[in-house]
């Protein structure tokens, strides 16, 4: 047992301070928590905690040997951190509120323990591996990975003699079609095999680069056992039918790969110590002796961190102006009608609605939404999309078409920023073997068109800070190219449409001035 002593004003300044930190935190972590048990991708998040109060428990008696006083230059990064905070707050990225809380670790560890806050970074950064990425970076990473695992998965197929077509996500083998969802893509086995990978890292007693290789494999093996999974359900339906993919058996493969995915790293150890070390397991992961440390750690003295004097008041002046900002009520604008009464005749367009599957309505988040099939006269075809958000402060927001729209086993054969009838638009020529669609896409921020989904991101800050909105809709307007016309002809439909609904659009959505949505 350690048998240092602690000035009873350091202990309480000290407490007192961590205190008031996990308060100014509290609600942030308590979305982070919330995603762990939503999502499968994050559930590992529980666990990294506990392995990090672990490390830093090992870590003990090297800190308290090492320990010769606090350092002010822990300050400038709670500073920082709070900024950030703020930031993230305004314009709800949780992302950014959830590490400026390590930045104020990493800063409260060094104003505490001064040099001997070294020994606690290891602990802090490993909590970053539980942190979730925002919506939005994560449907980009979902949408690569399922294409590159199913493109891998479907090569796999085809090595054991069996024909095989790929249509982006769709995996069609004839009798039966498999769809890469975004439970497949690998996030599943990637965020808790970076951490993995991470931790035996550390663990790992050998030179930089061996360390370095061990957690950079983590990715391309989860890629390469994903794809093999997918390759594995692909032949089972194949022979046994669609039953393969669902239930037991599929959530039971998802574990094999898993801990073949660990066996994979120790493998990769085993390797590494083979040509470089001569030495077994277990000696690449031996505990160093810490028993100078632990003689050097007795009897220290925690010495008053004075800048923890400065950094309480700050705390308090933090917590006073994130409950100001946060405390008001947000504005959610009230649509003057629902969506699904969107015009279906707009002049020689007849319209017909479609539906979204509840399960992808769900993911999507939308607060309602509404998609028509329009024909004219000449029997041609308008798809019109439009999705609103009332509050994009949990993170959700609108995803991008151009993320979406691989996945459906469509290239993108041209993509420009252009502007129709006034407003900035996304414009996208997509191709599935010879047939060619034009889509047209744009955000309806507030009233304001917006074509950039980052100068998007920075008027849902703007905005959320001066109108306490962060309401916004999606609109997306797709035409194919017809067998007897050009692109040109077909492009010309679509920006004509855009012009005719575009009145009706703007008085379904909330404008910028809420006086005239009334």
């Amino acid at each position: 047992m350690i048998s240092y002593l602690m000035t009873n004003k350091a202990h309480i300044i000290a407490t007192v301070a961590f205190t008031l930190g996990l308060w100014l935190y509290w609600d942030g972590l308590a979305e982070a928590v919330l995603r762990w048990e939503l999502q499968a991708e994050y559930s590992h998040g529980y666990l990294i905690p506990l392995v990090s109060l672990f490390i830093l428990w090992e870590k003990r008696f090297q800190i308290f040997a090492d320990y010769n006083g606090y350092s002010w230059w822990g300050l400038p990064f709670i500073v920082v951190a709070l900024a950030v905070l703020m930031v993230g707050e305004i314009s709800a990225l949780y992302m950014l509120i959830h590490y400026s809380f390590l930045v104020f670790l990493f800063g409260f560890s060094l104003t505490l323990l001064g040099s001997a806050g070294k020994h606690t970074w290891v602990p802090i950064v490993l909590l970053g591996f539980a942190v979730p990425l925002p919506y939005f970076i994560e449907v980009i990473l979902t949408a690569k990975l399922q294409l590159i695992s199913s493109q891998l998965g479907v090569e796999i197929i085809r090595l054991c003699g069996i024909p095989v077509f790929l249509s982006g996500n769709i995996i069609d083998l004839g009798n039966y079609q498999l769809q890469v969802v975004e439970a497949c893509s690998g996030l599943r086995y990637l965020f808790p095999l970076m951490s993995l990978g991470f931790i035996g890292a550390y663990l790992y007693q050998a030179s930089w680069w061996k360390r370095l290789f061990l957690f950079a494999s983590t990715v391309p093996i989860t890629i390469v056992m994903n794809s093999f999974r997918i390759a594995v359900t692909g032949l089972l339906v194949d022979n046994w039918g669609t039953e393969m993919a669902e239930g037991f058996l599929h959530d039971f493969e998802g574990w094999l790969i898993f801990m073949a995915c660990g066996l994979l790293m120790l493998l990769e150890i085993l390797i590494m110590e083979r040509f470089t070390g001569g030495r077994k397991i277990l000696q690449a992961f031996a505990v160093p002796d810490t028993g100078p440390d632990q003689l050097k750690a007795h009897n220290v003295k925690l010495k008053l961190a004075k800048p923890l004097q400065v950094i309480i008041p700050l705390l308090l002046l933090s917590i006073f102006a994130l409950n100001s900002i946060t405390g008001r009520t947000e504005v959610i604008p009230i649509t003057a009608e629902a969506l699904v009464d969107f015009p279906q005749q707009l002049d020689d367009w007849s319209g017909s609605h479609d539906r979204i599957d509840d399960e992808v309505a769900e993911k999507l988040g939308f607060s309602d939404y509404v998609m028509l099939n329009y024909k004219n006269s000449d029997y041609q075809h308008i798809n019109f999309y439009l999705a609103y958000y009332a509050s994009q402060r949990k993170g959700l927001s609108p995803h991008s078409p151009k993320v979406c729209i691989p996945g459906g086993g469509w290239e993108i054969a041209d993509f420009r920023r252009t502007n129709v009838g006034g407003i900035p638009v996304n414009r996208a020529i997509i191709r599935k073997g010879t047939q060619d669609q034009i889509v047209y896409y744009w955000f309806q921020e507030r009233g304001v068109a917006v074509a950039n989904e980052y100068l998007k991101k920075w008027m849902l800050f703007v905005d959320a800070l001066l109108l306490n909105r962060t309401d916004g809709a999606l609109v997306r307007v797709t035409t194919p190219v017809m067998g007897n016309e050009s692109i040109e002809e077909a492009d010309l439909r679509a920006q004509d449409f855009i012009r005719l609904s575009r009145n009706q659009l703007l008085q379904f959505l909330p404008s910028y001035d809420l006086e005239e949505t009334k």
